[in-house]
């Protein structure tokens, strides 16, 4: 049954071995100060390397657009050094992986700006705390973008797109989801402008349209991918008309003709706060008709069955990876998953532990036997 995972899959100019996709999630091992990625994250990723494609944790593309405590960024010639440590050790091992793209808008604190405010659609404030160096602090009011700001903002997107390629990544995907910078410009709880970025659908889509047309200039449709989160409301961020909204965002995807879409649409138990709604992705999958990736609470039975009935093409999975370095191989032999502990400070921490030591299914089995 599980054979359906391991049938290759086209993705534009990507070539992905099996369906079993690894999902970016946010770990915090970055070498600070600057952000850097390093030799530890580069051993975390050969051993995800089997995953048909690896999507990156999300990596700041500038300063501005990065608050949260010791994820990556990919501004700097620093970065770029320590991010080629990452990609030849998945090359090395023959996966694939792309880098994902990350503006957080609002949810930046101004601890990490010199005490400025952050940058969002509008002048609104997010819910809850931020995590900071310094420990969790309330979120403060965004100022609005001006039309200034965005297009310094598409150009951060472009640098960073050029930094990708200079790192050796096989392409790029955008972080349109979870609350974060595009997601606020997408919908309408957090975008309350009256410009052309602003009011219908179709506007609110403009910044993510601008957006992706600057990393295809870098890299080609084909090489560039999304994911959206067209689900309840998610940090603060929701939306009166999904359905409108994130079709329209989709319609973007399908003209630009972008490699692939990935979806998160979490259950009611999901991350960032999101609620049970009705999914979005069969309305999606009748506009954008390249190759889906559906996230999020999956069986490898589910992930099977959605495939097999076209609902999706892969499936990616996020905290089986953390403590399943070679769940592709789990899922083919039909081997326990291990379980995730579900330790948030072993997730965000800063060492080895619940990191890089989580045993392959082969040394389980060489111990047992010993």
């Amino acid at each position: 049954m599980h054979d359906t995972l391991f049938q290759p899959l086209a993705m534009g100019a990507l070539e992905a071995r099996n369906r079993v996709f690894m999902a970016p999630l946010t770990r915090g091992r970055s070498t600070q100060p600057g952000s850097v990625p390093n030799e530890m994250m580069a051993t975390y990723y050969r051993q995800r390397a089997s995953a048909g494609l690896i999507i990156s944790e999300a990596t700041g593309i500038s300063v501005e657009g990065l608050g949260w405590p010791a994820a990556p960024g990919i501004w700097s010639d620093e970065q770029v050094e320590g991010w080629k440590l990452v990609t030849d050790a998945v090359h090395e091992e023959g996966g694939l992986i792309v880098l994902q793209l990350w503006h957080m808008g609002r949810l930046v604190h101004p601890l990490f700006l010199g005490g400025n405010p952050p940058v969002s659609a509008s002048a609104t404030t997010a819910p809850g705390h931020a995590h900071t160096f310094e420990g969790r602090k309330d979120y403060e009011q965004a100022r609005e973008a001006t039309t200034k700001d965005i297009e310094r903002i598409v150009e951060d997107y472009r640098h960073a797109a050029e930094n990708a390629k200079k790192a050796g990544f096989d392409g790029v995907q955008l972080h349109g989801a979870n609350g974060y910078l595009v997601d606020q410009f997408l919908r309408d709880s957090t975008n309350l402008r009256t410009d052309e970025y602003g009011g219908s659908p179709e506007n609110r889509t403009r910044f993510l349209r601008e957006v992706l047309i600057a990393l295809i200039d870098v890299w080609g449709a084909d090489r560039v991918g999304v994911r959206l989160s067209p689900n309840g409301e998610t940090q603060g961020c929701d939306d009166s008309d999904p359905a409108a909204t994130f079709g329209a965002a989709a319609k973007v995807v399908e003209d630009l003709g972008l490699a692939f879409l990935e979806l998160r649409e979490p259950g009611p138990d999901g991350t960032f706060g999101a609620t049970e709604v009705p999914k979005q992705s069969p309305l999606i999958r009748r506009i954008y008709s390249g190759p889906l990736i559906l996230n999020s609470d999956y069986s490898p039975e589910g992930a099977v069955a959605d495939i097999e009935a076209g609902r999706t093409d892969a499936v990616s999975w996020g905290r089986d990876f953390i403590s399943n370095p070679d769940l592709p191989e789990r899922f083919r032999l039909g081997a326990p998953i291990a379980p995730n502990e579900n330790v948030p400070h072993s997730w965000y921490g800063r060492g080895p532990e619940g990191y890089v030591d989580y045993p392959m299914l082969i040394a389980q089995e060489q111990a047992a036997a010993e």
